[in-house]
């Protein structure tokens, strides 16, 4: 890190990111103090890890975060129901969990405070997290609409979520 910024810096860089996408306090869940960066070679924050896992990466066109299931998966006990959630169907939650994006016509039900673009937690109906996306519709419009794409899902969990239960 031969940047000129400490890792204290770096890592409330990334906490005040957080609390200002998420609200406050996820950035201390988000981002213990063990996290490592990964700097572009400019010195911008690219990626934040924790055990070599991928927690969350800094987009370079915006400086917002992109959660990895990691990441979600540290957020989702911070964030109070519904907050960024949207909720699939039981009969669809296998595919996103493997990846595949959340269709509109699965969505039973959504933060109304979701905006295209905003990061969400994919979750069931009894709030397990399954996966983590971009939105591509308003929490309104997921409800709203019978086609198309609800999330685009950056990462799921896995099937193997499915066998926890």
């Amino acid at each position: 890190m031969s940047t000129g910024y400490s890792r204290d810096s770096l890592l409330q860089r990334v906490r005040t990111i957080a609390d200002f996408q998420f609200g406050t306090g996820a950035g201390e869940a988000l981002f213990p103090g063990e996290c490592t960066f990964q700097l572009s070679s400019t010195g911008r924050i690219r990626q934040v890890k924790l055990d070599g896992e991928r927690i969350a990466t800094v987009r370079a066109q915006d400086g917002r975060l992109t959660l990895g299931i990691a990441g979600a998966a540290r957020l989702a006990p911070v964030l109070a129901p519904p907050a960024y959630r949207v909720v699939v169907q039981e009969d669809v939650a296998e595919f996103v969990a493997d990846g595949k994006n959340a269709m509109a016509k699965h969505v039973v039900a959504a933060d109304a405070g979701i905006r295209a673009g905003d990061e969400v937690l994919v979750v069931t109906g009894d709030d397990m997290l399954i996966a983590t996306g971009a939105a591509l519709l308003s929490g309104h419009e997921m409800l709203a609409f019978n086609y198309g794409v609800a999330v685009k899902v950056r990462q799921g969990r896995g099937t193997e979520c499915f066998q926890e239960r």
